[in-house]
């Protein structure tokens, strides 16, 4: 396993991550992403582990704090073997205060957290979306606190605007107080707008990525294809209403770059579509998911090979796709490139 430094942190975190929303399997998204329960959740640890995969990913919201729970008792004794990156923000109940990163909130949700994982520490806490209620100067002055307490090591973001990011990280700077490392962002072959602002951002403030759905909220499986709809069984059918879209004919334009990169080099069309990513600036680790053994061990073979410029090239315009303004007519200008030179 390879293991990169998250952002400009001196955290070393390996190149992929095992992503625990299939723990617990509760609510009608969770359960459709998973059931594990404890016993076999400490099994796909255990094969994790053996791979060098040690930073699971997992958020309050996940079943409502079962896969917290789950994550904890299956790392039960090697607990140092581990890192511990969780989520929280989004809405965990009805109530006023059950919501949000108010400073009342954040650090009850911290230590709530704690409580299901079995821990006194947490080695990555991420907001799980923004919050335009809190002041940023509370909302970093309250990481801050929680880091200096030893409950944290380290905060990140997770789906956050680029330029609220900024202005955390320029609050950070103003006080004195520790800054983002890292944001947790939707990214794909099939969705490559985290590169349109938010990775010139992490660049630029030392910010690395952590990558949610890497197979495009399960449409890059191999399962699907052109003449090839979504199988009787695929999860999509009960979670597709919560997927980040994608226009049909985008959707196949990559699948058929990917099946041909596959049958060249030999690998799984999931496997080609992680190593891609892995190849990305600013990439720190891509969070891959598994309901079984199977589909976990699919998803480690996506390590210790690299594909060749012919086949970044190939899968780079399959998936290429006009930015949104203001990038789209400047991209189209001659002399673009000259002021924007690729991120390497």
């Amino acid at each position: 396993m390879e293991y990169r430094q998250l952002g400009s942190s001196g955290l070393r975190v390996p190149a992929l991550s095992f992503g625990t929303g299939t723990f617990g399997g509760q609510g009608p998204l969770f359960s459709a992403w998973g059931t594990s329960d404890a016993a076999e959740a400490r099994r796909l640890i255990d094969i994790s582990l053996d791979a060098g995969v040690t930073l699971f990913d997992t958020a309050d919201v996940y079943s409502n704090g079962a896969s917290e729970a789950i994550l904890g008792e299956a790392i039960k004794g090697r607990r140092d073997a581990v890192l511990i990156s969780t989520k929280t923000g989004l809405p965990m109940g009805d109530g006023p205060q059950d919501w949000g990163v108010s400073r009342s909130r954040l650090i009850r949700a911290v230590e709530a957290s704690l409580r299901r994982l079995g821990t006194d520490h947490i080695d990555l806490l991420q907001l799980h979306a923004f919050d335009a209620s809190t002041p940023v100067d509370e909302l970093m002055d309250t990481l801050a606190t929680l880091i200096a307490a030893g409950k944290l090591r380290y905060a990140g973001v997770s789906n956050y605007p680029g330029w609220q990011l900024m202005k955390a990280q320029a609050a950070a700077d103003r006080r004195g107080t520790p800054r983002f490392v890292a944001h947790q962002v939707y990214y794909s072959l099939i969705g490559r707008a985290y590169e349109a602002d938010l990775m010139p951002l992490a660049a630029d403030q030392g910010i690395g990525a952590l990558v949610w759905s890497p197979l495009g909220w399960g449409r890059l499986t191999g399962k699907i294809g052109r003449g090839r709809p979504v199988p009787a069984g695929s999860r999509l059918h009960e979670t597709e209403q919560f997927a980040p879209p994608v226009a049909e004919e985008l959707l196949y334009r990559v699948i058929d770059a990917l099946e041909a990169v596959a049958a060249e080099t030999g690998k799984t069309v999931p496997q080609v579509a992680i190593n891609w990513l892995l190849r990305r600036p600013t990439v720190a680790s891509v969070i891959i998911g598994a309901r079984n053994e199977e589909q976990l061990r699919q998803n480690l073979g996506a390590v210790g090979w690299a594909l060749t410029a012919e086949h970044i090239a190939a899968l780079d315009a399959a998936s290429d796709v006009l930015p949104p303004y203001p990038h789209t007519p400047y991209r189209q200008q001659e002399g673009f490139a000259r002021l924007n030179p690729p991120l390497v």
